[in-house]
C-alpha cells in the first residue's frame, strides 16, 4: 500500500486506552445534549476541513448524511460565510470552530465570544468548545498518521450513507 491508504501506524492499538479516554469525550458530549446533532456535524467537519484531516472530513460527512444533512449545505460548508443556508446559530457555530481551531496570536477576541455567546447559553458554549478541542484533537491523530478515509466504515455503520 503507498503512503496514501496505509497508515504510519495503528494509534487506536498502541494508545488504547488513551483513545478511550478521547471517545468517552465524545460520548459524554453527545449524552449531555446540550448541543444540536446538526451543529455537531457542522463543527466536526469544519473543523477536519481546516486541518486537512481527510479521514474525520469523510467520516463526518457521512455521518451528516445519515442523520439527513442536505448535500448542498455541505458542499457550502467550507464558504459558510458567504451562504445563505445556515441559520444564525449554525453560523456562530462555525466562527467559534474556526476560531478555536485556528488560534490567532492573539486568543479569541471578545467580539468573537459575544458573537458566540449571543447565539449559546454558558453550558452549550462550554459544551461546543469541549466539542471543537475534541475533533482537533482527533484531526491531529488522523494528520500525524494518515488514517485512511473511510477505513472504519463498515465498523461505525457508516457504509449506509451511499458516499464511497
Amino acid at each position: 500500500m503507498d503512503s496514501l491508504h496505509a497508515p504510519r501506524l495503528q494509534h487506536a492499538e498502541v494508545s488504547s486506552d488513551l483513545f478511550k479516554k478521547l471517545a468517552d469525550l465524545n460520548m459524554a458530549i453527545a449524552k449531555a445534549g446540550h448541543l444540536d446533532r446538526t451543529i455537531s456535524h457542522l463543527i466536526d467537519i469544519r473543523a477536519s476541513q481546516l486541518n486537512g484531516c481527510t479521514f474525520c472530513l469523510d467520516m463526518h460527512v457521512k455521518q451528516a448524511r445519515l442523520h439527513g444533512e442536505r448535500e448542498l449545505r455541505l458542499h457550502h460548508l467550507a464558504g459558510w460565510r458567504e451562504s445563505g443556508l445556515f441559520d444564525p446559530k449554525e453560523r456562530a457555530a462555525l466562527a467559534w470552530t474556526e476560531a478555536l481551531t485556528r488560534l490567532a496570536p492573539t486568543g479569541v477576541t471578545d467580539s468573537q465570544y459575544a458573537e458566540a455567546r449571543a447565539q449559546f447559553s454558558e453550558r452549550e458554549l462550554s459544551d461546543l468548545t469541549y466539542q471543537v478541542m475534541a475533533i482537533n484533537a482527533w484531526n491531529r491523530a488522523g494528520v500525524a498518521f494518515q488514517t485512511p478515509p473511510g477505513s472504519l466504515d463498515k465498523a461505525f455503520g457508516l457504509d449506509k450513507a451511499g458516499l464511497s
